[in-house]
Formats: structure tokens, C-alpha cells, sequence
């Protein structure tokens, strides 16, 4: 049972890494580009990342299946750019680690929204007095930061 939590965290680990380097190549990418020219090679490259990818799994994917999903599910690729535009122009201003800790205050607060009203289906966990310490603890964190 110890191990279980571990393997997720560590993969969500390696997730908020993969973040950190992302926004900062999109960032440095921004800088040489331009923000709309970055946006889009990051999306291109992601696009022929999984093109490649369907093709290899060509006999696993259910296409007629995704005209049963709400319509709100196709969201993810518009946050995504979203994301990537947002990201490229704040981290040159703000700087890596305050960019990013502004992004992970916002998203564990909404985060924490979605879980408690168990938003898109997904299983309610109660937003507790000790969550709100934790945000309150990210978001002094990101002013913190801000002192050169």
C-alpha cells in the first residue's frame, strides 16, 4: 500500500517537472518567435507527436465513441492553447519559479472547487479549513517570490 500513492506522486512529480521545462522552452521559444508563432509549433509538434501515435495504435482507437462524449469534453485542446499563450508571455515578465507558482496556486484552488462539488462527474472530496491553509501557504509563496 506504501508504494502505491508513491509511484502517483512520482509521476506527478515528473509531471509538474515536465511543466517547469515546457513553459520555459515555450517561453525562450516566444522570445525568438514571436508568442502566436511559439503557440503554434508547440501545438504542431504535439500534433504530429500524436498523429504518430494514433497511427502506431490505429486498431485501438474508437472514433464512433466520441460522438457519445459531452460537448464540453473537447475543451481540453482550447486550454491548451490557452495555456501555452498564457505561459510563453508570463514567464518572461515574472520569471519561472513566480510564474509557475502563480499557474499551481490557481489550479490547486480550482482544483480544489472542482473536487469538492465533484465537477464533470468526478468524486466529491470536500474542500477542508486545512486545504484552505495549503492554498493560503501557495499563494504567500508566489508573494514571496515576488521580492527580488
Amino acid at each position: 500500500m506504501f508504494g502505491f500513492p508513491l509511484l502517483y506522486l512520482a509521476l506527478a512529480a515528473l509531471a509538474g517537472l515536465s511543466m517547469a521545462l515546457q513553459g520555459s522552452l515555450n517561453a525562450v521559444l516566444g522570445k525568438k518567435t514571436g508568442i502566436l508563432e511559439a503557440s503554434f509549433i508547440v501545438h504542431f509538434t504535439a500534433v504530429i507527436v500524436l498523429l504518430i501515435f494514433i497511427l502506431i495504435n490505429l486498431n485501438k482507437i474508437n472514433i464512433p465513441q466520441w460522438r457519445k462524449i459531452p460537448w464540453y469534453l473537447y475543451l481540453g485542446g482550447l486550454l491548451g492553447v490557452i495555456i501555452s499563450y498564457t505561459v510563453i508571455i508570463t514567464i518572461p515578465k515574472l520569471g519561472v519559479a513566480v510564474a509557475t507558482t502563480a499557474i499551481i496556486t490557481a489550479q490547486v484552488l480550482t482544483a480544489s472547487f472542482i473536487d469538492h462539488f465533484g465537477i464533470f462527474g468526478l468524486e466529491e472530496i470536500p474542500f477542508t479549513w486545512i486545504k484552505l491553509v495549503g492554498v493560503f501557504f501557495l499563494a504567500a509563496g508566489v508573494r514571496l517570490l515576488l521580492h527580488n
